[in-house]
């Protein structure tokens, strides 16, 4: 048996949230009262996230992507990541991370067999960041970028939320970035998940940074897709070494080529980050249930996964979930 959902998509990637907490409190993420996090022994254990991925990879998932909250916040996190790229099929391990910690891990990820890294980065601007994630870090995280991109970690992808009113001013820096270092610059439309302290009724779209950028850098080039890619539309300027990205959820759904299943940090399988339907696997874990038993649990969250997600239809999903707890 293989993860194919009833679309006949094939699932060949999870997302495996490892902790809910986070250093930042972005506004887009974290809701502005006090949220309460996971207990210790709801958490599943290494062991328990180790077990699991390789039933996943015996029903065909290939790539793994390693997600939080902020994943380099729990301890141990190097001998996990080893002990995961053991496991015989993965053929792709990354990590999503805010950077505020990286520099200090870098050495030690890339011995645990890390070669790809996702860092969060919303402005270049010090004052601007403490406004967003709640904490003065910029300069931590741009020297975490810069120790990644030293240490030879490829490719680097620099993800930025395009946020009307709030940085979309220096969109066009960030990407200008793309002429003078080789990484994937990705702007991602902002989602309305869960309570946040980012409401806004003027959403900023892909299409119209697409225009900005045509008009003040450049004509974007796109680059060939390619099928281990995410759900990233590739671009790149002329004369650049970087790239392009545009992650745009709202406004071109890419549901279709969708691949992914969720494990979240409490043990449940989400087949959709856009929805809450879960199916908790860690009770039958935790009870003792076979392999086998835990792989239909498994191929169940397959089959329940939607065709296209609702949120920007007329009746628009009721998403409760927060992207901190869900591991987005």
């Amino acid at each position: 048996m293989k993860l194919t959902d009833t679309y006949d998509r094939n699932l060949t990637y999870l997302r495996i949230s490892i902790t809910d907490r986070c250093n930042l409190r972005c506004l887009y993420c974290s809701p502005g009262d006090p949220f309460p996090r996971l207990s210790h022994q709801d958490i599943l254990s290494y062991e328990e996230i180790l077990h699991l991925t390789r039933i996943a990879v015996d029903l065909g998932v290939t790539k793994v992507r390693i997600t939080g909250g902020e994943p380099l916040i729990r301890k141990n996190i190097d001998d996990f990541l080893h002990k995961l790229r053991q496991i015989s099929g993965i053929q792709d391990m990354a990590l999503t991370t805010n950077g505020v910690f990286l520099k200090t891990h870098i050495p030690s990820l890339i011995k645990a067999g890390l070669r790809r890294i996702n860092i969060s980065l919303d402005t270049l601007k010090p004052d601007r960041f403490r406004r967003i994630t709640g904490v003065n870090a910029f300069d931590q995280v741009w020297e975490g970028i810069q120790e990644a991109f030293h240490s030879g970690l490829s490719p680097i992808k620099i993800n930025t939320v395009a946020l009307r009113g709030v940085n979309d001013d220096e969109l066009e820096d960030i990407a200008r970035l793309s002429f003078h270092y080789p990484f994937h610059f990705r702007f991602i439309e902002y989602m309305p998940v869960g309570v946040s302290g980012e409401q806004t009724s003027a959403p900023l779209y892909t299409p119209e940074i697409q225009e900005r950028f045509a008009k003040r850098i450049g004509n974007l080039m796109p680059v060939g897709h390619h099928s281990s890619d995410g759900p990233a539309e590739r671009f790149k300027f002329d004369g650049a070494v970087g790239e392009i990205g545009f992650i745009s959820a709202m406004s071109h759904h890419f549901c279709n080529t969708c691949n992914r299943l969720r494990l979240t940090a409490s043990g449940q399988i989400r087949s959709c980050l856009l929805s809450d339907h879960q199916e908790d696997i860690r009770t039958a874990l935790r009870a003792g249930a076979s392999d086998a038993a835990l792989s239909d649990i498994f191929l169940k969250a397959a089959r329940t996964k939607g065709r296209h997600h609702t949120l920007n239809t007329d009746t628009p999903a009721d998403v409760t979930g927060r992207m901190f707890s869900i591991g987005g």
